[in-house]
């Protein structure tokens, strides 16, 4: 039995738009929410958690209605159409919002620019936000602050002064007229809706077409698709500089547009290459055909009855623990770090991102191998153990800080990262009939939105508070460890290491 790699790739692409979309909106919603709003971390962490929240409802909500959908394009498909469609268009409408913002604080827009930096010092007196106490004017005169420039490398002025002295400005504004910023809320609220009603049917089709022993390679290839998705995202925010200093305040509109077209393109691919009820019944027929027990007759009369062991249950309980620990760290970074770069680091975000992403394709050959060498909960526990150690380290980088040492460390960091993903998500459908898949895809989904809701407002009170901006690579570090212990008591989802005839069939685990 040996894996179709081409038709995983085109299944693929359903996954390769969703990372699209959130890369995108991952990177670039907490800047525009704290640079264009004002919001602090903390208020910018509970507006992404709040769209969240209906993910915890809408990922198994649409999981289970999949399972059950019958229809012509199959049970997948019209999901993923549907809710492909709406996010593209509201994806390019968020930046109508955001403009209507912009325009709000136009006057102080200008990076580097001495006039909008000496309106900023003439209201001053009126904002809230104080440095130890002190107003601005108490520190510079005018003709010092309008010298202030973003890439003065001699000192730290810009992102300790400059920085939050616009942010208040902005938030000054957001409170005169809130409209902008709950026209963006609610649109931010509809996109989830949108991405909810396809996400976890859009995860299932790939166990739908793919008999239970070559789940974990085709899962490596899905995952594969949806970092070679991000990095892209990643490449045009370089491209558009959405990472750089003096584009705080740009418009997104033509960026958030090539997104939006890139996930219809993938649709359409999509499209023309995947029939879903073609697929399903050859996965039936090679199935039979190899003596594996995944036929979807024969286990729909299971499903009703089907129920897990105690011991199972506790595996899966585990399990869903560890994803909302390892998720708790991961995303406490990756919501934040875009902000994080620029205020503490002095970098561009998009260029350690993208190493990360690289690291994770580059990988995923040699997770398979391991994997099927030593299973998959120790390549997990391998791969929390390098996501660990990069965070931790990380906690100790300044601006100034080496350039490749971070680089290194978010390398490591994608490879972690990736030896979690492509094993996880198999491990909690392993214990799933073929009938219910949808309904165990939301699980997973649901443990990893429950964490991605409630990490933002924590990570975001941390930095808020005296600990400051610093904290969140500590506090991303405790969460992977505390993954660590959960998943060493996981008993069940894993199996029994198998040879291999080429390093090729190595891209994922096989399973029973």
């Amino acid at each position: 039995m040996k894996l179709n790699y081409k038709k995983t790739i085109f299944v693929g692409f359903a996954f390769f738009l969703i990372c699209t979309f959130w890369q995108a909106y991952d990177t670039l919603v907490p800047k525009i929410l704290t640079d264009k709003f004002g919001m602090p971390q903390t208020v910018s962490g509970i507006v992404m958690a709040l769209d969240n929240v209906l993910a915890l409802f809408l990922l198994p909500l649409f999981g289970s209605l999949s399972d059950r959908h019958k229809g012509k394009r199959g049970r997948r498909t019209p999901f993923i159409v549907i809710g492909t469609l709406l996010a593209s268009v509201l994806l390019v409408t968020l930046s109508v919002a955001d403009n209507a913002q912009l325009a709000k604080i136009e006057a102080v827009s200008g990076i580097d620019d001495p006039a909008a930096l000496e309106v900023l010092y003439d209201e001053s007196d009126e904002l809230s936000v104080e440095f130890d106490g002190k107003k601005i004017s108490e520190i510079f005169t005018k003709e010092e602050f309008t010298a202030i420039r973003s890439d003065d490398k001699t000192n730290d002025d810009y992102t300790t002064y400059v920085v939050p002295l616009r942010q208040s400005y902005a938030a000054s504004r957001t409170k005169a007229d809130p409209l902008p910023f709950i026209l963006f809320t609610v649109i931010l609220l509809l996109i989830l809706v949108s991405m909810g009603i396809f996400r976890s049917p859009a995860v299932a089709l790939m166990p739908d077409v793919t008999p239970k022993p070559l789940r974990s390679k085709a899962n490596a290839i899905i995952n594969l698709m949806g970092a070679v998705g991000g990095i892209l995202v990643l490449a045009l925010g370089i491209v558009f500089g959405t990472g750089k200093a003096q584009n705080a305040l740009m418009s997104y509109t033509a960026f958030f547009g090539v997104v939006a077209g890139i996930m219809l393109v993938c649709l359409v691919i999509f499209l023309l290459r995947v029939n879903e009820p073609r697929l399903v019944r050859e996965m039936e027929e090679e199935s039979r055909l190899y003596g594996v027990e995944e036929d979807e007759k024969a286990e729909e009369a299971q499903v009703t009855d089907a129920r897990l062991s105690p011991a199972q249950m506790r595996s899966l309980f585990l399990i869903l623990a560890s994803v909302v620990l390892w998720f708790m760290g991961y995303n406490a970074v990756t919501s934040k770090y875009s902000v994080y770069a620029g205020s503490v680091l002095g970098l561009d975000y998009n260029t350690t991102l993208i190493v990360a992403q690289a690291a994770a394709i580059v990988s995923y050959v040699p997770i398979g191998f391991i994997s099927s060498r030593v299973g998959r909960k120790k390549t997990i526990l391998g791969g929390i153990a390098l996501l660990g150690t990069a965070f931790l380290v990380a906690s100790f980088l300044r601006e100034g800080s080496s350039p490749l040492l971070l680089n290194v460390l978010f390398a490591m960091a994608g490879m972690g990262w990736a030896a979690i993903g492509v094993n996880s998500y198999p491990m909690v459908v392993e214990l799933a009939k073929s009938g219910n898949v949808g309904k165990y895809t939301g699980f997973y989904y649901t443990a990893s939105m429950a964490a991605q809701t409630l990490t933002p407002v924590l990570s975001g009170a941390l930095m808020d508070s005296p600990l400051g901006m610093t904290s969140l690579f500590p506090y991303a570090t405790v969460f992977v460890a505390l993954a660590a212990l959960t998943m060493l008591f996981v008993k069940h989802g894993d199996v029994k290491p198998t040879e291999k005839k080429s390093l090729l069939e190595t891209l994922g685990t096989d399973t029973e």
